[in-house]
């Protein structure tokens, strides 16, 4: 019963790092949302990464990860490492999109979820003694939930797109 309520916290926090970006953007549009990359392109032509991935969504990600957890009796450090873990793995996943020549916020499933949410738990593993198996666990389910609950976003006004 621990491991489920250790799961279920985690897969709070990688939500949490997944919509703050969002709302951030909605709540302040373009105030403070210095890309990422510098505006780098690569001889590909292709942004490194591209316009929505910033400063401030990872900033901000990050501080409402370290909060949350902070709230569900989590050290703080936690929280920032899920938070930029999973930030990181969001960066990974667009750094491969513009590779493959999907647009910025075009939806891939799988390369959209899994180095985000497998990325923020491999960054608290130690840190919580969380085993592989729940790792890939809860990689599955913040996979299969991500989707539902995007769309659920959408339709609440909170992004743009329904995915």
């Amino acid at each position: 019963m621990q491991d489920l309520w250790l799961g279920a916290r985690l897969l709070l926090l990688l939500a949490v790092a997944n919509i703050t970006p969002i709302a951030a953007k909605n709540l302040l549009g373009a105030r403070w949302a210095w890309p990422l990359d510098g505006g780098i392109c690569l001889p590909d032509g292709r942004p490194l990464l591209g316009p929505s991935k910033t400063v401030r969504g990872v900033v901000v990600a990050v501080g409402a990860c370290m909060l949350c957890a902070l709230l569900m009796g989590l050290p703080v450090e936690v929280g920032a490492l899920a938070g930029a873990g999973a930030m990181a793995g969001d960066a990974l996943s667009s750094f491969i999109k513009r590779r493959l020549a999907i647009e910025p916020s075009g939806q891939a499933f799988g390369l959209d979820q899994i180095p985000e949410s497998l990325l923020g738990l491999l960054a608290v593993r130690f840190a919580l003694d969380v085993p592989l198996l729940q790792v890939a666990a809860i990689t599955i389910a913040f996979a299969l939930l991500e989707i539902p609950l995007a769309r659920l976003a959408h339709r609440l006004g909170l992004r743009d797109r329904p995915y």
